[in-house]
């Protein structure tokens, strides 16, 4: 006999049909966070991957050369035909107005070219063939190898160029990968700077963050609440206020060096240099981050029963081996909760840098966003976000390995 519902339906049929509603229902009303996400943070990373390999600037207005490219091969050495459309396309663009943005797309390849081609363009109209001496006559650089090599490589729309230069990589004329000269490396110790100051930080913040966390889950609750909105109290406080006022607190006239000359432990001409250097910026980054790591150690030490420590002291268990054995195993999840929320933060960590750090406490934020400011290289800032980004999965990839995300505690 089969089941039915009261209007006659299948009970099997019914009961589908109620799960798809319950189903679509639950869509719609995450359906507004969804479109959130996709707008906000999943398209905008799109984009940034797409711009690392994408930079149509060179051939978009620079066809003709562009062909020629194509059509020889890596090294060859440029003939007449090369000049010609070399001419043919600085005339066109000098009179699009767009010279300045082939020779900005070119200078990131080769510095100190965007100047070549303004100034060629606008003599461009005036140069007769043989284009191969005429275009040397007005500026010796057009017969420079690395200049022909900088070109080629500017006029792939789609090239992987950009993540070999965050990488303190360049081509040579042959097309092979060659590391830049030693005084142009930059990058590569700026992503090991930001990656070892962030471990740092980490580690500072957990020798501090684990004693209070402790503090607050031992002591009464009335006590412990007080102690709690002092711990909050930044939460409260603009970033920018909080950066300023270390400004206030560590520079050469601030207030810790003038009561350590006040107090005679320090001479007038021997202050601590604390700003615009590493010093500075560890210690601001430190005071910012440091609830992120004592709330998720509080809610775990929380929830610890205290009888398993009594327990292990009335078994003969000195305090060392209790905290050891007993207490300190049951917090890991709130130390690996905290150790993850500050290095992800202190990785990206732009602001404070920027205003404390000079130039010895710089990290990669700041050079993506002077990419982005100042030198208008969107297409390396993307291909540097890109690889900090690809640092970071693959650092919570193995901590996921070594110690499960599913062991970590934020509350």
């Amino acid at each position: 006999m089969q089941l039915t519902t009261v209007d006659g339906l299948p009970l099997k049929q019914a009961l589908a049909r109620a799960q798809r509603r319950g189903r679509r229902r639950a869509f719609l009303l995450v359906a507004p966070l969804l479109l959130f996400i996709l707008v906000s943070f999943v398209f905008p990373i799109g984009q940034m991957l797409f711009r690392s390999i994408h930079n149509p600037s060179f051939p978009d207005h620079m066809p003709q050369l562009t062909a020629w490219f194509k059509a020889t091969d890596q090294g060859a050495v440029p003939d007449e035909a090369a000049f010609a459309a070399l001419a043919e396309d600085l005339r066109a663009s000098a009179s699009a107005r767009t010279i300045g943005i082939v020779g900005t797309r070119v200078n990131y390849e080769m510095a100190g070219t965007r100047s070549l081609f303004t100034s060629t363009g606008r003599k461009a109209r005036a140069l007769e063939p043989p284009f191969a001496k005429s275009l040397p006559a007005v500026d010796r650089k057009w017969a420079d190898p690395d200049l022909w090599a900088a070109m080629r490589t500017a006029s792939a729309a789609i090239s992987p160029d950009f993540y070999i230069a965050a990488l303190d990589r360049t081509r040579d004329n042959g097309g092979n990968i060659v590391k830049v000269a030693p005084e142009r490396q930059v990058y590569l110790n700026l992503f090991g700077r930001t990656l070892a100051i962030s471990l740092g930080i980490t580690l500072i913040c957990l020798l501090l963050g684990f004693p209070v966390a402790h503090l607050l889950a031992t002591l009464p609750m009335r006590q412990s609440n007080l102690l709690m909105i002092l711990v909050l109290l930044p939460f409260w406080t603009s970033l920018l206020v909080r950066t300023t006022a270390w400004i206030a607190i560590l520079q050469g006239q601030g207030v810790i060096n003038s009561v350590l000359v006040a107090l005679g432990i320090l001479s007038d001409d021997g202050r601590l240099a604390m700003m615009y250097n590493l010093t500075g910026t560890i210690i601001a980054m430190v005071h910012i981050l440091l609830p992120f790591m004592i709330l998720p150690l509080y809610s775990v030490m929380r929830a610890i029963n205290p009888t398993y420590a009594r327990a292990a002291r009335s078994l003969g268990a000195t305090s060392w081996t209790t905290f050891r054995r007993i207490y300190l195993p049951q917090t890991l999840p709130g130390m690996g909760a905290g150790a993850i929320l500050v290095f992800i933060l202190a990785v990206g960590y732009y602001i404070t840098p920027a205003l404390v750090g000079g130039a010895s406490g710089q990290l990669i934020s700041n050079m993506i966003a002077f990419h982005m400011q100042n030198s208008l290289n969107w297409s390396l800032a993307a291909a540097l976000a890109t690889l900090l980004l690809a640092a970071v999965l693959l650092l919570y990839w193995l901590y996921d390995r070594l110690v499960g995300v599913d062991n970590m505690k934020l509350g």
